[in-house]
């Protein structure tokens, strides 16, 4: 079966991947299977380079909180703060360590340096201000939002002060309480003042929405999207607070879906900008269903990449990332039966399999799924490979 499927696999190269392609995309989905692992960081940042050089791509986005985001691609384009700063301050989740980031970040400040701004690359974080223990204080992005339009449009359009939302925001710490994720009674998501920031957010961007023709002919491109992208977080924010107090039995399902929802709609915004490369777990970015498990409850919903999908149709495509091995984590080599393991008997150490054409050859060959002794692993599904458009392959990780 192995010599069968050959065919259908390639060298891991941006001009074979747009080839496997229905259409060139404005966004470019590569999933990963595990976190932290520095070969999938050198797979994307490969890919990212030719796709820059070859393809005229000019944006990366990656799993992170999209406001600190704004402090990488302050960076990377006009050089503002130092490199160390960006990594300590532009990355959600810790990927600010690892090495793979910051060679990124590094090579696309050198890559901007001398250029027009028309040709800089751009850096995009497109998740929420989000971490599985909680969620941020809406106030960064909502005083950015009032600031923003206080500056640019008559005073009594406004729907309140930037005292009034500075006196119902309160203290910052008590949005963020790890203790809420689990206790609904521990969030101050359905306060009276969380309730009424919620009207005042919904206002905020309604009057963005009904002054855009001025606002975007006072303010530069830049300002009126980053006006646009808090305005979106902050409504994500108060709504996603405003379930973590839910008491329904539907609460952490809802949860992980407003975030893939807040991600799709910051993907949205970034296609209208211009071609993209994204970066994420394939369980974000895949078109079917997603499932985890929290605790004991099996969770499901729908990722950002499936709703972006019905959107932009073939302008969105996705390539799922596999790994054979991780075998300091306990991931050894997988099963003949299996997708993972029929991809590892092949020689080559990366490339990337035309999904469909392979979904055509498993057959009866695979039987199952593949099962990860480590929880940081998903395996590929092989009932989801035909709705993939390519599967990158990376035959080994390596401890850093």
């Amino acid at each position: 079966m192995t010599a069968g499927i050959t065919p259908t696999v390639h060298p891991l190269d941006a001009a074979v991947v747009m080839g496997l392609l229905p259409a060139r995309p404005r966004l470019l989905a590569l999933g990963e299977p595990t976190h932290g692992e520095e070969v999938l960081l050198d797979v994307r940042n490969d890919l990212f380079r030719q796709l820059v050089e070859r393809e005229g791509y000019r944006t990366i986005a990656i799993e992170s909180d999209c406001l600190m985001g704004e402090v990488v691609d302050d960076y990377v384009t006009s050089g503002t703060g130092t490199l160390d700063e960006a990594m300590a301050r532009g990355f959600s989740h810790e990927w600010g360590v690892f090495p793979g980031n910051r060679e990124l970040v590094r090579w696309m400040r050198a890559y901007n340096e001398g250029r027009p701004a028309s040709e800089w690359l751009r850096f995009a974080g497109f998740d929420g201000p989000l971490e599985i223990t909680g969620a941020a204080s809406p106030r960064q992005a909502l005083t950015a939002l009032h600031g923003y339009l206080a500056a640019r449009v008559d005073a009594d359009l406004l729907p309140c002060t930037a005292e009034t939302l500075d006196r119902l925001l309160g203290a910052d710490d008590r949005w963020p309480n790890p203790a809420a994720m689990m206790d609904p009674s521990q969030s101050v998501g359905r306060t009276p003042e969380a309730n009424e920031l919620r009207l005042f957010a919904d206002d905020l961007v309604a009057l963005l929405d009904a002054q855009a023709p001025h606002l975007m002919a006072a303010s530069s491109g830049e300002e009126w999207d980053r006006a646009r992208l808090h305005g979106r977080t902050a409504v994500g924010l108060l709504r996603y607070h405003y379930w973590m107090a839910d008491t329904s039995p539907g609460r952490l399902a809802r949860l992980v879906g407003l975030r893939d929802s807040m991600m799709a709609a910051n993907l949205l915004a970034l296609a209208e900008r211009g071609p993209t490369l994204v970066h994420a777990h394939n369980s974000h970015l895949q078109r079917n269903r997603s499932t985890m498990r929290m605790g004991a409850l099996p969770v499901e919903w729908w990722s950002a990449g499936a709703l972006v999908s019905v959107q932009l149709g073939e302008a969105y495509a996705f390539l799922a990332t596999a790994l054979g091995t991780i075998r300091h984590q306990g991931v050894d080599t997988p099963p003949p039966d299996t997708v993972e393991g029929l991809l590892y008997a092949l020689p080559d150490d990366r490339f990337v399999a035309d999904a469909r054409r392979l979904a055509a050859d498993l057959g009866t060959v695979v039987s199952a799924p593949r099962v990860s002794p480590w929880f940081g692993y998903a395996p590929l599904d092989p009932a989801h490979v035909a709705s993939t458009d390519g599967i990158v392959f990376v035959k080994d990780a390596r401890p850093s």
